[in-house]
């Protein structure tokens, strides 16, 4: 399958009120969604999160939107975080992504995990998961 993706994606936690995973990574997102984080940042876009639910992020002034689904027709919770603060989050995930120590190992052991679940081979699995991750560009 070409378009073999990893799937799942952060999730944003109201831990100070709620509790409500305000983004969830729906059943079709992907891994590399983390970039359309920059997209919201940057006030150019809207990020949606897969489906079931609908999570979508938006920027707002100094402030990004978070929808817990936005197909939700009787009004979703939503809450709002300050723009630096996710900023530094998203900066912080990157950055644990360019610090992986060996990303050879972490793909390999991916591929081990993938023949433990056929049909799936670890080939197309292992090139998913670094597309996703924006693996293959790194050193």
């Amino acid at each position: 399958m070409p378009d073999l993706f990893a799937t799942d994606g952060p999730r944003v936690t109201d831990t100070t009120t709620t509790g409500t995973d305000f983004v969830e990574p729906g059943r079709c997102n992907g891994l590399g969604t983390w970039r359309d984080w920059l997209d919201v940042l940057d006030g150019t876009g809207c990020a949606h999160f897969g489906h079931d639910p609908s999570s979508t992020a938006e920027r707002v002034d100094d402030t990004v939107r978070l929808t817990h689904d936005a197909c939700w027709t009787d009004g979703s919770p939503v809450t709002g975080l300050p723009a630096d603060q996710v900023r530094r989050r998203v900066a912080d995930a990157q950055q644990d992504l360019q610090d992986l120590q060996d990303l050879q190992d972490f793909l390999g052991l991916a591929g081990a995990r993938a023949e433990q679940h056929p049909p799936a081979p670890a080939a197309p699995v292992t090139a998913a998961l670094a597309r996703a991750l924006d693996l293959e560009s790194s050193p």
